[in-house]
């Protein structure tokens, strides 16, 4: 309790409230199955002029995470506020390259799901055969696999690959959204995963696959800002939070 109040008393209230979206995004991820250990990670941008970050404690795991206890770190990795817990330098790397390139991504969601890796080593990557599919089609860029993430060298061309898309394979890897919002990128972290399941199920048929419709598929993204009122990730944001209150409130601890 008294990192708590130390960590509470030290930052804005518009960095507590991202600290609880943040942990309360670690706690849904692992209660819906994508959390691996504690090897992958989300990351979000500190409120404010300064570019600082908030990424998970390595060595917790995700149903673990509370808002204390988040790091606070710079673009190099480097904690800006004091803190007991040690951060993963490689999972930084790719979050860190990001945010450096995009400062319209204020969270950067990376996952190692079973689905997703499995159809991120299919030559064809994601196929648009469901309308969930669709949603991160629509804005979808690939980065080949170059070895685990330690390598700042790496970090220009998962920028120039990932462009102004959302959502970006990490080819034989895994994962990853941004978004404006942690609920953005939950949500398109939501559409991504459940769309490579529906994929996997679906090719285990062995039957032939029927692909949707190009003009279909380029006019999916203004139909998805009607379908969430133009809120997106804010729409179902409210409610998740309801839900993990139900469960457990130690997140916002």
């Amino acid at each position: 309790m008294g990192v708590r109040i130390d960590v509470r008393d030290s930052v804005s209230d518009e960095e507590w409230q991202q600290r609880v979206d943040l942990a309360a995004c670690y706690r849904l991820i692992a209660m819906h199955g994508w959390d691996d250990l504690v090897f992958t990670h989300v990351s979000a941008r500190v409120p404010g002029p300064d570019e600082h970050f908030l990424i998970n404690a390595y060595g917790l795991l995700f149903d673990e995470i509370t808002a204390s206890s988040l790091v606070k770190v710079d673009l190099d990795g480097e904690k800006v506020l004091e803190s007991p817990y040690p951060i993963n330098p490689a999972g930084f790397v790719i979050h860190s390259a990001v945010h450096a390139a995009r400062h319209d991504a204020g969270c950067v969601l990376h996952t190692h799901t079973k689905a997703g890796v499995a159809v991120s080593a299919q030559a064809g990557g994601l196929l648009p055969i469901s309308q969930t599919s669709l949603f991160p089609y629509a804005t979808l860029a690939y980065h080949d696999y170059e070895g685990v993430a330690l390598n700042d060298d790496e970090k220009p061309r998962l920028v120039a690959d990932l462009g102004n898309n959302n959502a970006l394979m990490l080819r034989n890897h895994g994962l990853l959204t941004t978004g404006a919002t942690i609920a953005d990128a939950f949500l398109l972290m939501y559409l991504f995963e459940k769309a490579c399941q529906i994929q996997v199920m679906a090719q285990s048929s062995g039957a032939d696959l029927i692909h949707v419709p190009s003009p279909v598929v380029d006019g999916i993204l203004a139909q998805a800002e009607q379908v969430t009122k133009g809120l997106g990730g804010q729409l179902v944001w409210p409610g998740l939070m309801r839900k993990l209150d139900r469960a457990d409130t130690s997140f916002r601890d």
